[in-house]
């Protein structure tokens, strides 16, 4: 059966690039490359079965560019009138950029099943979605698809976002281009159907550092990832933050141009820097009082003169504690100069910062080593999370979101919203399946202070 898509081929997009191109020295401008011509803007898939309207796909369709769609290398998948996933594997459809709504059947006859999604470069979608034998479940989520081009808007040359090579170009690919990919994971994912559908739908967008930004591998992993698990259905989150980043960096990459070019009027966009920009003073290039705040002011400017709504947040602490097992705070004038900047400029505010020191107090010095990534044994990063670490900081950032009014709030799921960080989840219930790439190649930035 022909592949039912509906919508016309998409103008140039960004699309993955080998290492060779790397390293035969092209630019950020060679992952622009010619557009798909099966990208579509609809598609809806049947594992196994024929259904009317729907493409039917088998296990042994792997990912094909002519074809727009099929299953990334390492896939160990069955079909047989739904699909079974024996590994975490994913599956790949080529779209334009925007924002998409995935709806999963989940669930067949004849065996239970279990199933947690993660789309594009592991953003949690659906944790755990269990079905009895027989019993079947459909789940839709929002998930947002970019490129690295900049579309010309008032205010906003036409370009490209800056990237970082060969970080962004090869190992977190799947966050720029132009295919929607779902890691399929559980410990018995179980899927009838997918289909997608472009929606125009509110976005929550993400500026920030390490600790924000869609880490590629575990054990690393940021709160941005962990976020959309966090909302219903009808707004999506586009996360342009990056490792080793500052306010200054996404005003030079122009990170902040690309959100602008694709913000609607009522978005908003969440910011959270600090750890990096620590750096600017041992550079004698500023500090916290002076650039800091400037550049949060031309953030919060250009973002309100595109009509988003900007929502400031102070970094959380990094793990360190005193003789006593009181956490230590080494961050507090950077949390100090965005609270003032939020008043200042009478914006919303998240205290991140003043949120993640109870919550390491309630974990202790021992049980909070549980919430930090550990690339190797007995290695630990006192400053970025593990999944665990990011579930819990983003089930805070949206209480802040709720706690400062901001309208976003609406949409996040049922029975979230009020987090304690004093009262954090026990860490032995914690079953978000593990991706199945890993590194223990450190996130960008913070070199200084591990």
């Amino acid at each position: 059966m022909k592949p039912h898509r509906q919508g016309t081929p998409s103008l140039p997009v960004a699309r993955r690039v080998s290492s060779a191109l790397l390293l035969a020295g092209f630019s950020t401008l060679a992952i622009l490359g010619p557009c798909h011509a099966h990208a579509a803007e609809s598609w809806h898939f049947s594992f196994g079965a024929a259904r009317d309207g729907y493409t039917t796909v088998d296990a042994g369709m792997a990912y094909d560019a002519k074809r727009g769609f099929g299953f990334e290398p390492g896939a160990e998948v069955r079909t047989a009138g739904y699909l079974v996933a024996t590994k975490p594997s994913y599956f790949t459809a080529d779209v334009p950029e925007g924002n998409y709504n995935v709806t999963v059947k989940l669930g067949a006859a004849g065996t239970a099943s279990n199933t947690t999604i993660k789309s594009e470069l592991r953003r949690l979608m659906l944790e755990n979605v269990s079905t009895a034998s027989g019993a079947t479940e459909t789940r839709t989520f929002t998930v947002n698809v970019r490129t690295p081009r900049i579309k010309a808007v008032p205010g906003v040359a036409a370009g490209v976002v800056d990237l970082k090579v060969p970080r962004e170009t090869v190992s977190e690919a799947r966050a720029w281009d132009q295919r929607l990919t779902l890691e399929i994971n559980g410990s018995n994912p179980v899927i009838q159907s997918i289909d997608i559908v472009p929606v125009t739908a509110p976005t929550i967008f993400l500026l920030g550092d390490s600790t924000v930004s869609d880490q590629p591998g575990e054990p690393f992993n940021s709160w941005g990832q962990m976020l959309p698990r966090f909302f219903k259905p009808g707004i999506a989150v586009a996360n342009l933050a990056q490792s080793g980043e500052t306010y200054r960096d996404s005003l030079s990459r122009r990170r902040l141009d690309k959100v602008l070019s694709m913000m609607r009027p009522g978005d908003t966009v969440l910011m959270q820097f600090g750890h990096n920009d620590q750096k600017q003073i041992k550079d004698n290039k500023g500090g916290p009082f002076t650039t800091y705040k400037d550049e949060i002011r031309q953030h919060v400017e250009a973002i309100r003169k595109h009509g988003g709504i900007p929502v400031i947040i102070s970094s959380m602490e990094r793990r360190r504690f005193d003789d006593a097992g009181k956490p230590q705070e080494t961050l507090t004038d950077y949390a100090t100069a965005a609270r003032q900047s939020a008043k200042e400029l009478g914006t919303a505010f998240i205290d991140l910062h003043a949120m993640s020191l109870p919550l390491y107090a309630a974990l202790g010095v021992e049980g909070s080593k549980l919430a930090f990534a550990e690339p190797q044994p007995g290695k630990l990063d006192n400053t970025h999370h593990n999944p665990y670490g990011s579930y819990e900081l983003a089930q805070a950032v949206a209480t802040g979101l709720r706690q400062a009014g901001v309208p976003a709030a609406q949409w996040i799921a049922d029975g979230y919203g009020n987090f304690d960080p004093s009262h954090p989840d026990p860490v032995a219930k914690f079953a978000v399946p593990v991706s199945p790439t890993f590194t223990n190649e450190r996130p960008l930035g913070d070199e200084g202070n591990r």
